[in-house]
């Protein structure tokens, strides 16, 4: 979607891009430039005028034009690092939109691609060249292409990380010529200055492979100035990262670095920097590092551990929220319990309002009616009579009020006095249980020694007490006749005894017999349930019983076949006289109840 509000400029220059011949857009698209520089830095019309070269796909025209061939450019190596400038212009403060993932995943890693290619043709282009012109120039385009990159890296960091692992970076930093290898490493110096932490993120070979490089050129250059930038740029990395500095000081690629680091004659511009990366490399500094990876490990064990911790915690949370949520809940609950009671007791307070207000108007309303009813001559002594039954009613509330705050305030001192008359109680229960124990264990006193006073004393009263009570005086043949008479009687109690028992035995068991033969007349089944044998069990062996028994059926019997006009004068109830000769039947065969015959 094109953007309101282009510039005419863009607009024109994109038309006549899409107007003119191939070999004529990379001039054409240098007029970007002089459309950059006249606009100010920073402005919200720069950003407007980016967004627009990247809407109309001029910068995707840079990109097709450094990705040619030079030799076909018109211009050459100028045109070219033009572009490239306006490239890197173009993209640091660009908001590309709608199309931010193809701006941030294609277009820019193929723009560093594309200077990175660039930088080796320029590279072998000066390697080649002759003439010291043409190798100042060819430098200077190179720095162009180089401080257009780093201004790139500026503004999108995360492009240093593929910058880094491109291989046409590593063989611009494996060049033999001084100017370029110095060049190249200050921008490296530079990008690592702007964040170093990428550094770590390259894989292992590659990370070997630039330091091997970088100490390559330290220890062999003769150059002062690789010499110098190689240990301000050994110095950075080792300063930055602790990772490699124990690279530095315990591989076996790197084994007698500092030895040969203090055979280097210390030149006046570095001589500083050199010192410092010995001081890294020394056995104190090694050990500070050596502890420091310690001090690393010891966190990084301790962090394993926090989050095991805090991943257990994180399992129990869900039951922790559980129980919040419950008790939150009830909480709540409880509250809107609370409020609901307390509005329902305004409710319930403002019934009673209510309900009093409409008592008393209803009670002035009556009190109105009977004053209209009574007499105006007994007005006044209705009147009278109500004042006085309010009085009464008031001072009934008022002495029931006062009887009861009496009774709160005396609620102490009787509870008081109720203590102390249990107090008091279990105390002399106690010392009574005392005086019992008391008298119970107490020693035996012993006995009086009788003096002769005493003794003629109590022989005295023995003889008083004979004299008042004399015994009567029996010979043996009257005991002896006292004594058999006794014995028959004795006799006579026992056997009279031994026939009752017998007797009250016959009727417990004639009681038992009754009650067992109720029972089983209790349980009978109804005559259209019972069957052929059931009769049979309550066959009586008793005669007497039998016979009342037919006497009682035949008077029924004979009750119910009467004619009518005999039963005048009778009722249902009335003994009916039976003939005998009638009851001479089988008492046998009567359904009167008793036991089974055997």
């Amino acid at each position: 979607m094109k953007p309101t509000g282009t510039d005419p400029r863009i607009l024109s220059l994109a038309a006549e891009v899409a107007k003119s011949p191939e070999q004529n857009v990379p001039v054409i698209l240098l007029k970007l430039k002089e459309i950059i520089n006249n606009t100010p830095l920073g402005s919200s019309e720069l950003k407007k005028i980016k967004q627009d070269i990247y809407c109309y796909d001029l910068i995707q025209y840079c990109l097709l034009v450094l990705s040619q061939d030079c030799s076909r450019i018109q211009g050459g190596w100028t045109t070219v690092s033009q572009l490239t400038q306006i490239l890197s212009h173009c993209c640091v403060g660009l908001e590309p939109g709608e199309d931010a993932e193809e701006f941030y995943s294609e277009l820019l890693p193929s723009a560093a691609e594309n200077f990175l290619v660039l930088g080796r043709r320029l590279q072998t282009c000066f390697i080649n060249a002759a003439k010291g012109e043409e190798k100042d120039a060819l430098l200077h385009f190179f720095d162009v292409v180089t401080d257009s990159l780093f201004w790139l890296l500026g503004g999108h960091v995360q492009l240093i990380q593929n910058v880094l692992q491109s291989d046409h970076f590593l063989h611009l930093l494996q060049t033999d010529n001084v100017q370029i290898g110095s060049t190249v490493l200050t921008m490296l110096q530079n990008i690592l200055q702007i964040n170093s932490g990428d550094l770590l993120r390259i894989e292992g070979k590659i990370l070997h492979s630039i330091l091997d490089e970088v100490v390559f050129k330290l220890l062999s250059t003769p150059s002062p100035v690789i010499r110098g930038t190689a240990t301000k740029l050994l110095l950075l990395m080792a300063e930055s990262h602790q990772e490699i500095l124990i690279l530095l000081r315990l591989s076996a690629c790197y084994k007698g670095l500092r030895s040969l680091l203090n055979k280097q004659e210390p030149g006046t511009e570095f001589s500083q920097e050199l010192r410092q990366l010995i001081g890294l490399l020394s056995p104190k500094a090694y050990q500070e590092v050596k502890d420091e990876k310690r001090h690393k490990a010891a966190c990084l064990i301790q962090a394993y551990w926090k989050g095991f911790q805090t991943r257990k915690r994180l399992k129990k949370l869900p039951s922790a929220v559980i129980t919040l949520q419950r008790s939150f809940r009830s909480k709540r609950t409880k509250m809107l319990m609370k409020l609901s009671r307390q509005k329902e007791e305004e409710d319930h307070r403002l019934q009673l309002q209510i309900q009093r207000q409409r008592a008393m108007r209803l009670s002035r309303e009556i009190r109105l009616s009977m004053l209209e009813i009574v007499h105006p001559g007994q007005v006044e002594k209705h009147n009278r009579e109500i004042e006085e039954k309010s009085a009464l009613i008031i001072q009934k509330h008022w002495k029931g009020y006062r009887e009861r705050k009496n009774f709160r305030q005396q609620r102490p001192s009787l509870t008081e006095y109720k203590a102390a008359v249990i107090l008091q109680r279990a105390t002399l229960k106690f010392l009574a249980k005392c005086r019992k124990k008391k008298k119970l264990f107490a020693p035996w006193p012993g006995l009086r020694e009788l003096t002769d006073a005493r003794r003629i004393e109590l022989k005295q009263q023995v003889d008083d007490y004979i004299r008042r009570h004399p015994g009567s005086q029996i010979s043996d043949v009257t005991s002896r006749e006292l004594h058999s008479q006794a014995q028959e009687r004795l006799q006579h109690y026992f056997m009279g005894r031994a026939l009752e028992e017998r007797a009250q035995q016959h009727r417990e068991a004639l009681m038992a017999q009754i009650s067992t033969n109720i029972e089983q007349l209790m349980k009978a089944p109804s005559l259209k349930e019972a069957e052929g044998k059931d009769p049979e069990l309550f066959l009586s062996r008793s005669r007497p019983v039998a016979a009342k028994a037919k006497q009682a059926h035949l008077t029924t019997l004979k009750h119910i076949q009467a004619p009518w006009w005999k039963k005048l004068g009778e009722e249902a109830g009335d003994d009916i006289d039976v003939p005998k000769d009638e009851l001479s039947v089988e008492l046998g065969t009567l359904f009167i109840g008793g036991t089974k015959p055997p």
